[in-house]
């Protein structure tokens, strides 16, 4: 019988890459199958002389039977044993997307007077949900450029609780050492997230850097397929405990235990992926830094990249995703719509398949970003009137960049 026991004496020893197939991962005793199963059922059977069961934190519930899908469930808790592996947590928590993981972390962790930093360049549905949702329930909001330490340190209050970055930031590529501002924040007591979702663990892996948390949009390239929504937040078994028990009971975005399934099933290739793909797009970015019709092109790999030595110090890979300015934004946005042959013109990213989308800024002024004077000059350094947001899939570069001249012509 193959042993692949994830508390065998020898675990310890694999590789991530390994683990992201072997973790918390045994062949059935029964039928002897080597895919996970799938646990469809809400409910479970319990002996009511088992004892009560809290779910306000007094308990951890994952520690608990499993009684009910809205609480825990056995596929959706492989899955959380089996993302702790890769980012060398002690627990983490599913949810329905991503964007219910970081409502999850925000309203467990932060109340009424309690001061939360964010990225000034983030996911638009974070940026939102912070400036525009928490100030309604008494949480004060700043708006800080993370790449700077400095700018961090001067923003913090004596009621600060939470800094809350993206690194690589979407849809710019901004970094944030994350090391230097868990330093900083450590001192004073504040718990930092990372917004790990462009990197996935095979990239960087915050935890070791010193966050306190890590966050998934597990949707995106850790699924790697486009055929499902999720999200994960990573951590310490006790601050995953507190979330479990408020945004796991609470805010009723349990992830579901087929969707739970097919996420293990793209994660397990994850690291061939993200090589293929970053391989890939360090190819493609080089060759759009040469094009006479870029501007300027934005990914950690590249040495004009603003910030790639820390990009080196950071990031196994260099990521998926490129966004670059063009001299016409308005002719490239109706060629790769309608004229692409290898890139899907639609939002998200980590598909198998390449995606393009523009993102102008004045659009996301006004939807998004609500820039002050100081904060648009700073943005269109980076992204001009906008930028196409590339996302890398799994087809040969070779390919990819000979439907890029024809589009860039």
């Amino acid at each position: 019988m193959h042993n692949n026991d994830p508390k065998s004496n020898a675990s310890h020893e694999l590789s991530l890459q390994t683990q992201a197939l072997h973790s918390a991962f045994q062949a059935d005793p029964q039928t002897h199958a080597i895919a996970p199963n799938i646990a469809m059922s809400v409910n479970h059977t319990f002996s009511p002389e088992g004892g009560a069961f809290s779910a306000q934190g007094l308990d951890d519930i994952s520690d608990g039977p499993f009684l009910y899908a809205g609480w825990t469930n056995p596929t959706v808790r492989q899955l959380e044993q089996r993302l702790a592996v890769l980012e060398q947590a002690e627990d983490a928590l599913s949810t329905a997307t991503g964007m219910a993981a970081i409502s999850a972390t925000f309203l467990s962790l932060l109340e009424a007077g309690d001061h939360l930093i964010i990225s000034d360049v983030c996911y638009a549905g974070v940026f939102e949900f912070a400036t525009q949702v928490l100030p309604r329930y008494g949480i004060e909001v700043s708006v800080v450029d993370t790449r700077c330490t400095t700018l961090v340190r001067d923003a913090l209050k004596e009621n600060t609780k939470l800094v809350h970055i993206e690194t690589p930031s979407n849809p710019l590529l901004r970094l944030t050492d994350i090391k230097a501002l868990s330093l900083l924040l450590k001192q004073n007591n504040i718990l930092l997230s990372v917004d790990s979702t462009f990197s996935t663990p095979v990239i960087t892996q915050p935890l070791t850097l010193g966050a306190d948390l890590v966050i998934h949009s597990l949707t995106k390239f850790i699924n790697g397929h486009g055929d499902v929504l999720g999200g994960c937040i990573l951590g310490s078994k006790p601050v995953i405990k507190r979330l479990r028990a408020i945004g796991g009971v609470y805010l009723g975005a349990s992830l579901s235990a087929h969707s739970a399934w097919l996420i293990m099933r793209g994660m397990e290739t994850l690291y061939a992926r993200m090589k293929t793909l970053s391989d890939s797009a360090l190819t493609i970015a080089n060759w759009l830094e040469s094009h006479p019709r870029v501007c300027k092109v934005l990914y950690p790999g590249l040495e004009s990249h603003q910030q790639f030595s820390l990009a080196q110090q950071q990031m196994a890979l260099f990521g998926g995703i490129i966004a670059f300015q063009v001299d016409d934004i308005d002719s490239i946005e109706q060629r790769f719509a309608h004229e692409s042959a290898m890139f899907y013109y639609a939002f998200s990213i980590g598909h198998q398949r390449s995606l393009a989308v523009v993102m102008r800024t004045d659009d996301l002024d006004a939807s998004t970003y609500r820039f002050t004077p100081e904060q648009r000059t700073q943005f269109c350094r980076d992204a001009g009137a906008g930028v196409v947001r590339l996302s890398i899939g799994l087809e040969s570069a070779d390919d990819l960049i000979r439907d890029l001249k024809h589009l860039l012509r």
